[in-house]
């Protein structure tokens, strides 16, 4: 090859490169929304300064609300930030002068190294759904790589609330599909207040369980809001064994994000923070939760959630464990505790299934559903069983084809087999 030759190759494989990294930067920032970390936040809390920063992130919360001005101090202490914004909202399109202050406000934050998502409302009813899908698709098309967050009523919801009609069920199922369909969200987001105050109460599985499957259906990610604090003289502030309930059973049904009802706001007791700054008991319990709700979801999240099975007590909508499930319980044995009153969940992952095929569990979660017992049981599987340690991040084998687990009350450990289906 002459000299001239080898400049001219030297000139066109350069000129390939370079196309190669524009259209690499190009699909970059037109990257769609995805999860990334699992989500561990709040609803409500104080303005985001650097002590409050530094306390959210050493309590294990990585999404923080913060709005444009707050940025930079999230970034400092590597938080992500979920925007909040007046323009944020389906009536900014309708005004000219109000939709180019939104373009300007998307062009100023869209490339911010903090930015996770943009806050758009609170429970809204189907009637706003169509204008929440004419915003979300504008911000889609602006800037794909950060999501907009809606967050939805839970089953308890009055139909007037809702904006749909039927029973509880058949209301609540019409609402997710209107909203799927019309808004087209990237995430399902959803508050569920469990604890009231001398009893639980009785539609927590079946909302859980509906979110699940409107998610699976969708194949997208869902959050459950759920509740870390009293705001009404008939509902109870959780202790920390009620919180990791609510962790794990979560985890189990597949959940890819977590978020406490709330931070810390004024007329509510509990929470993570009172009004002059000092963390509380919720505080010290999502330290530790919230770091293991985010190594779990991590092992999870490239797996498919297979089911949701309860073993022991039925609660409303709960799927009882199937005969042909390749984990089983053995609770009771000798040197085990007997099933606890309030039963045990197993939520069963696997790799997805391949078309025209079932898919089959690697990988269960098993929650000890009293939170106010430990239990100690064993899981039997398929194949060698290892036993995950969220804290250390770490899998342990344990010998064989059985292992036994000490759940602390309300807690659960993840077990999985190295055995392909």
């Amino acid at each position: 090859m002459t000299r001239t030759e080898r400049a001219i190759v030297g000139v066109l494989f350069g000129s390939l490169l370079f196309n190669a990294g524009c259209a690499s930067v190009a699909s970059k920032a037109s990257q769609r929304w995805q999860v990334g970390q699992p989500i561990a936040t709040y609803y409500a809390g104080p303005a985001v300064t650097d002590a409050v920063a530094r306390q959210m992130k050493e309590g294990g919360f990585n999404l923080v609300w913060c709005s444009e001005q707050e940025m930079d101090t999230a970034q400092r202490h590597g938080l992500r930030v979920l925007l909040r914004d007046a323009l944020l909202r389906p009536e900014t399109l309708d005004s000219p002068v109000e939709l180019a202050k939104l373009e300007a406000l998307i062009a100023r934050v869209k490339n911010h190294p903090s930015l996770y998502a943009y806050w758009i409302i609170d429970e809204p009813g189907a009637a706003l759904f169509p204008g929440l899908g004419r915003l979300v698709a504008h911000l889609r098309a602006r800037d794909p790589a950060h999501l907009a967050d809606i967050n939805l009523f839970p089953t308890y919801a009055k139909n007037d609330q809702l904006g749909v009609s039927g029973d509880t069920e058949a209301a609540y199922r019409e609402c997710l599909r209107q909203f799927i369909n019309s808004v087209k969200p990237d995430l399902l987001s959803y508050d569920h207040y469990h604890f009231a105050v001398g009893h639980d109460t009785d539609q927590y599985f079946l909302n859980l369980g509906m979110i699940r499957q409107s998610a699976l259906d969708a194949g997208i990610p869902f959050l459950n809001i759920v509740q870390g604090c009293s705001w009404d003289p008939g509902m109870r502030v959780p202790n920390g064994d009620e919180m990791r309930w609510l962790n794990y059973t979560s985890l189990a049904y597949g959940a890819q994000g977590l978020s406490y009802y709330v931070y810390g706001y004024p007329k509510h007791e509990g929470g993570m923070a009172r009004a002059d700054g000092t963390t509380t008991p919720q505080y010290e319990a999502a330290r530790v939760l919230n770091r293991e709700f985010v190594a779990i979801a991590a092992q999870l999240q490239p797996l498919r959630s297979l089911g949701a099975y309860h073993v022991g007590k039925a609660y409303r909508d709960a799927v009882p464990l199937p005969s042909s499930s390749p984990f089983r319980l053995d609770a009771g044995a000798p040197g085990l505790d007997p099933l606890p009153v309030d039963g045990m969940l197993l939520g069963c992952f696997g790799k997805p299934a391949k078309t025209g095929k079932p898919g089959r569990p690697t990988h269960a979660l098993v929650v000890n559903l009293d939170y106010r017992n430990a239990v100690r049981t064993a899981l039997t599987g398929p194949g060698p069983l290892e036993v995950f340690d969220p804290l250390r991040r770490a899998w342990k084998p344990t010998g064989g084809h059985r292992a036994t687990l000490a759940l602390p009350a309300g807690g659960g450990m993840l077990v999985r087999t190295r055995r392909s289906f």
